[in-house]
């Protein structure tokens, strides 16, 4: 009997300190806290960008680095640029970037093909350069990253050393195919850079994509002379392929950065320093490596995300 009443008591208790605890809760809401309700730290968060395999890594590692913050993350990867771009900001609230990228896209978009360019070698002058149409659109650009990843085009070493061909201007008035993304044609860095700056003859585009085992397989295979991936490829080597200096420099900064719908940021300012934290804990030769362990030792993406994400202790 005695060992009931004592089981009774602390049944009783521990009622009374539940009450309290739901209380006390209710008080902290009442009062205002850091819960996703307030507006900072958590909620539902929609991510998008393209899916070649650096934006995969780089989705991952965003939506690992999120959900470690208590978003509840949902990814769709596209094609291209110009897939996402039509529901963003809108139905997707961030996009893991590229400087040059999405600033020559705004820009050619919005004022036509034929605009002076907005883009230079220098990220910040860049975003400077178009802040206009980024606030007209409702994008935010956070802190630039000091990794960054440009456009390129490589060869093989065999074609390389037949014709004697080790920069883009060695192959100024030589018909070539290339293989590359499927937005290249017109772009000033692709095809159409390629073009006009280099005086190439680009016969045909083989749109296999950006970077990766399709584009490198049919440069080997000789379907294309000319392949289109980036700097950070860390897989060329291995399958003697060589990258041709940009040496007109069409190329313009393609550091990595946040680009955050501006409603979404101001319901979430924690996302700022966030993000920001990630883009300082990255540079292009760690970068390289990240792209390596995926690309040539063939780790999946999102364990090399997590491996990098407690390397850098942001989760």
């Amino acid at each position: 009997m005695q060992v009931r009443r004592i089981l009774a008591a602390t049944v009783a208790t521990g009622a009374v300190l539940l009450v309290g605890a739901c209380a006390g809760d209710d008080l902290a809401k009442d009062e205002g806290d850091d819960s996703p309700s307030a507006g900072s730290g958590g909620g539902e968060v929609r991510l998008t960008g393209q899916n070649f395999p650096e934006a995969t890594l780089m989705a991952s590692i965003y939506e690992q680095l999120l959900t470690a913050e208590g978003y509840d993350v949902t990814v769709d990867l596209v094609g291209t640029r110009d897939i996402y771009m039509q529901e963003f900001p809108g139905d997707y609230d961030i996009v893991p970037e590229y400087v040059g990228g999405i600033v020559d896209y705004l820009n050619t978009t919005k004022n036509g093909p034929e605009s002076e360019p907005l883009t230079t070698s220098d990220a910040a002058e860049s975003i400077t350069n178009a802040q206009s149409l980024l606030d007209a659109e409702g994008i935010t650009l956070l802190a630039p990253s000091a990794a960054a990843d440009t456009n390129a085009f490589f060869v093989t070493e065999e074609y390389s050393e037949s014709e004697r061909v080790t920069k883009l201007s060695d192959l100024e008035g030589k018909e070539i195919v290339l293989a590359g993304a499927p937005d290249c044609k017109g772009r000033p860095d692709c095809e159409g850079g390629l073009t006009d700056v280099y005086g190439i003859k680009v016969t045909k585009i083989l749109p296999l994509g950006y970077g990766g085992d399709s584009v490198n397989r049919a440069v080997i295979d000789g379907e294309a002379q000319l392949g289109e991936t980036a700097t950070t490829d860390g897989t060329l080597e291995s399958q003697s392929l060589v990258l041709l200096e940009d040496d007109k420099q069409i190329q313009p900064a393609q550091n990595l950065i946040p680009a955050v719908s501006s409603d979404f940021l101001a319901e979430h300012p924690d996302l700022e320093e966030t993000l920001n934290a990630l883009m300082a804990a990255l540079d292009t030769d760690r970068l390289t490596d990240l792209n390596g362990q995926v690309a040539v030792e063939r780790a999946k993406p999102e364990d090399v995300a997590k491996d990098f994400l407690e390397g850098a202790g942001l989760i």
